[in-house]
């Protein structure tokens, strides 16, 4: 691990690019923070949350989305806290930090394959959900057009990236972010209120599904991963964070906070009412987007869905953004690609390609967020800050904060594997009755 007083190489060099004009200026505000990172939290997750309560029942899923808050909660403090953890140095980057907790070598190893689960999974479920949301609001908003296959919507929906990903940088897709995050607000309220005005269907079941033990156990597994996808903010809150100045005076990690206080607010408000009113209106009924079960008013429902995808086009934006970072960093140093717009062009044409070819492939909804929420989110919400705590700050042994980060470390392997295995095995299922591009 690099000592307290010294920043990794790559950190130093990081920091000059910013000083050198080739990252956007740190002049973001608290509220910049605060949708920011509602559009990258909440997105398909929360739609998807009260479908995962059919497995967990009333009791353990109520448990877990209430455990699963307070515990990011806490790791995204944590985050903050270590973006400054050596005085005059930020690590603006998730890796720049796994780098500084596990050294030059093993650091990335342990730190970017999560972070890219994280990014590129959300933007291949985000290119899924924009394409169903449209072609929804469609076939609701022109009852007497030609029916267009789902594979065309998300071909559709993936063209807008293809310009929008021409934007240089993070401040210059804030009030499409800022869009993103009121209508995620928005159709969140539109679903739980929806749900609550449609009442219980008749004959409505809380039971749990009747079928064997091992595709219950599955589900449950699947349905865990539905809930960690649900807090995706991490794998982006530093480079949030670096948007934002810092003095000895007043240190980032005082907006930064105040402004993830102000997310997490939010998404209380949104996550909780969706999962629990809609769990109530539909019962074991209900789809893996809650949206779908609304048949009436038709211009409510057309409008949440369009709503959808104003967001999920916000939110691809902030997920995309340190990817398409990471790749020109990548071109200029191995192949000494020059600064400039034929690079831009060149990588983030090609990013936006390969998710577009991959959400048009596998268009499970509901698995997909399942095996990217083990997979990737569990560790970068749930368990590597922890785990980075205990590595730079060494709390003391069996003190309150050494305890607090052992139990996330233990939940967030577990949700990870039980997860992980879940959403494979349902993405293996449904693709037997599936067929692609329809």
């Amino acid at each position: 691990m690099a000592s307290a007083s010294e920043a990794p190489k790559e950190v130093l060099e990081a920091d000059q690019e910013w000083k050198n004009g080739k990252e956007p200026t740190r002049q973001a505000k608290w509220w910049y923070a605060t949708f920011h990172s509602v559009t990258a939290m909440i997105g398909a997750g929360v739609l998807s949350l009260p479908y995962a309560m059919v497995y967990l029942g009333w009791g353990p899923g109520t448990m877990v989305l209430s455990i699963s808050w307070c515990m990011t909660l806490n790791t995204m403090w944590q985050m903050i806290q270590l973006h400054e953890c050596i005085p005059g140095t930020r690590f603006d980057r998730y890796i720049d930090l796994g780098r500084h907790a596990f050294g030059e070598k093993l650091g990335p190893w342990i730190v970017l394959p999560q972070q890219l689960i994280v990014q590129v999974g959300c933007d291949i479920v985000y290119m899924v959900t924009g394409g169903k949301c449209m072609k929804k609001f469609m076939e609701m908003a022109c009852v007497n057009c030609v029916e267009v296959k789902q594979s065309y919507w998300i071909l559709i929906f993936g063209s807008i990236h293809l310009f929008l990903s021409q934007l240089p940088n993070f401040n210059s897709v804030a009030g499409v972010s800022l869009a993103a995050a009121v209508m995620s607000l928005s159709y969140s309220t539109i679903a739980w209120v929806g749900s609550l005005s449609h009442g219980r269907i008749e004959n409505v079941s809380y039971a749990y599904k009747e079928t064997s033990v091992q595709d219950s156990t599955f589900r449950v597994f699947n349905a865990l991963g539905q809930i960690s996808f649900a807090f995706a903010g991490h794998a982006v809150v530093l480079e949030i964070q670096a948007t934002i100045p810092s003095t000895p005076e007043k240190p980032s990690k005082v907006p930064m906070w105040k402004g993830a206080v102000g997310a997490y607010i939010i998404n209380a408000i949104c996550y909780f009412p969706v999962a629990l009113i809609g769990y109530w209106a539909f019962g074991q009924d209900v789809e893996d987007n809650v949206l779908l079960n609304f048949k009436r008013p038709a211009w409510l429902i057309a409008s949440a869905n369009l709503m959808v995808v104003v967001h999920v086009i916000g939110s691809y934006q902030v997920y995309a953004m340190p990817v398409f970072d990471m790749l020109e960093r990548m071109m200029r140093k191995r192949f000494n690609f020059p600064h400039g717009f034929l690079l831009r062009f060149i990588t983030r044409t090609a990013y936006v390609a390969f998710t577009i070819f991959v959400g048009v492939t596998f268009p499970f909804f509901g698995d997909l967020l399942g095996f990217f929420g083990g997979f990737g989110f569990a560790p970068t919400s749930y368990f590597l800050p922890s785990v980075m705590w205990l590595v730079i700050k060494k709390p003391k042994r069996y003190s309150r904060s050494w305890f607090i980060n052992w139990a996330s470390i233990l939940i967030g392997v577990f949700i990870m594997l039980a997860s992980t295995v879940g959403g494979l095995r349902n993405i293996i299922a449904d693709a037997s009755t599936y067929t692609f591009y329809a």
